[in-house]
C-alpha cells in the first residue's frame, strides 16, 4: 500500500548493505526524505523487504543482488540503477562484515573476506558512482566509518584494520576531489555501538554471545547521520558522544585506551548468555530471511542523540552564542 503523502523527488541514492540494520534503516530514512532507493546486499529476502518498505513510503526502489567484494558486479548494479531509475545523486557506502575472535584464532581468508567486503567494498562503490558522478560534475558519497576507524580494539581486528583503510582512502580521495576542484561532495560518518542485526549474524569464537561494546543507540539515528551528511558538505560527522570520546580520547592519550580495553574490552563484547559455536554466519553467505534493522537489544539502545543534534545544528547554536554574547558587549 502507498502512503498519500509523497514526498517531493530529490533524486536517487544508491545504498550497500541495504537489506539488514544501518542501510535498511537508511533506505526508509532516504525514501521519507524523497529519494528513490537503489538496495544493494546479498540476502534477496531483507532486499525485498526494503524494497517494500520504501515503497510503501511512495517511492520507487529495485534492489541488485550483488556482493560489494565483487567490483564487476558493483559496476553492473550501478548502471542498472541508472538505467531503470535515472542517475545517482547519492551513493552510501554502508556494506560491511566482520569476525569476532582473538587475533591468534583467526583465519588468513577470513582477514582477507572482511577487507573485502568492508574495506574495498567501499572503494568498489566508490569507483562506481564516481565514473557517473564525474560526468554530471555533481554528487554525494558517504562512506560509513566507524569510531573504530580512529581506535582499534580487542577481539575485531580485522573489522578494525578494515574501517582504518576506509579512513585513510577517504583523506586521499577527498584531496584528489579538492585539488581537481571537483563539485562532488564526499562525507565520513563515524557510528557509536548500535543495535543492529550484525551481532546474531557475524562469525565468532567467542564464549558468549557478542554484544555492541558501550553506549548502544538504534540504527535510525546512523541513518539521519547519513542523510545529513549526504546533503551537507560535512567532511565528518561524529555521532553519539561515544564515538567522540573514543576518538578524540585516543588522540589524546592512546595508551590509556590500550590498558583501558585490555582490561574491559573482552568482557564489553559479549552478553552472559553462552553462544552456539554451530550457529549460521554470514561471513561468507548471506542468513536466508528479512530480518529488519533492529538487533536483539532494543531495551538497551539510545533511541535519540543530543550530540548529533547538536552537530546537525552547530551553525544555528554557534550564532545564537554570538548573539548573545553581543548583547552582553553591548549592555
Amino acid at each position: 500500500m502507498h502512503s498519500n503523502n509523497k514526498p517531493k523527488h530529490k533524486g536517487v541514492v544508491v545504498i550497500t548493505g541495504a537489506s539488514a540494520g544501518v542501510g535498511r534503516a537508511c533506505a526508509t530514512a532516504f525514501a521519507k526524505k524523497g529519494y528513490d532507493v537503489g538496495l544493494i546486499a546479498r540476502g534477496k529476502d531483507g532486499l525485498e523487504g526494503a524494497q517494500k518498505e520504501v515503497e510503501a513510503l511512495g517511492k520507487r526502489a529495485l534492489y541488485s543482488q550483488v556482493d560489494v567484494a565483487d567490483a564487476h558486479a558493483v559496476e553492473e548494479a550501478a548502471d542498472y540503477f541508472e538505467r531503470k531509475l535515472g542517475p545517482v545523486d547519492v551513493w552510501v557506502n554502508n556494506a560491511m562484515n566482520s569476525v569476532f575472535s582473538p587475533i591468534m584464532d583467526m583465519q588468513p581468508e577470513e582477514y582477507k573476506r572482511v577487507t573485502e567486503v568492508t574495506y574495498l567494498g567501499q572503494v568498489y562503490g566508490t569507483l562506481a558512482a564516481m565514473k557517473r558522478m564525474n560526468t554530471r560534475k555533481k554528487g554525494s558519497i558517504v562512506f560509513v566509518g566507524s569510531a573504530l576507524a580512529y581506535r582499534g580494539i580487542p577481539l575485531q581486528s580485522a573489522y578494525c584494520a578494515a574501517k582504518h583503510a576506509v579512513q585513510g582512502f577517504y583523506d586521499s580521495l577527498r584531496t584528489e576531489l579538492l585539488h581537481d576542484k571537483s563539485p562532488i561532495k564526499v562525507s565520513m560518518v563515524e557510528l557509536p555501538a548500535l543495535n543492529t542485526t550484525q551481532f546474531s549474524f557475524v562469525k565468532s569464537r567467542l564464549p558468549n554471545k557478542p554484544r555492541p561494546m558501550g553506549a548502544i543507540y538504534q540504527p535510525e539515528i546512523a541513518a539521519d547521520a547519513i542523510v545529513y551528511a549526504a546533503e551537507h558538505n560535512r567532511r565528518e560527522m561524529f555521532v553519539g558522544f561515544s564515538s567522540m570520546k573514543a576518538i578524540l580520547g585516543n588522540k589524546i592519550a592512546p595508551w590509556y585506551a590500550d590498558h583501558v580495553l585490555a582490561k574491559d574490552g573482552y568482557k564489553g563484547q559479549q552478553t552472559d548468555e553462552p553462544e552456539d559455536p554451530n550457529r549460521q554466519d554470514n561471513l561468507w553467505e548471506p542468513i536466508p530471511g528479512d530480518h529488519g534493522s533492529h538487533g536483539r537489544f532494543n531495551a538497551q539502545a539510545y533511541k535519540q542523540s543530543e550530540q548529533l543534534w547538536i552537530s546537525k545544528n552547530r551553525n544555528l547554536l554557534l550564532g545564537g552564542l554570538l548573539a548573545v554574547g553581543a548583547l552582553v558587549l553591548l549592555r
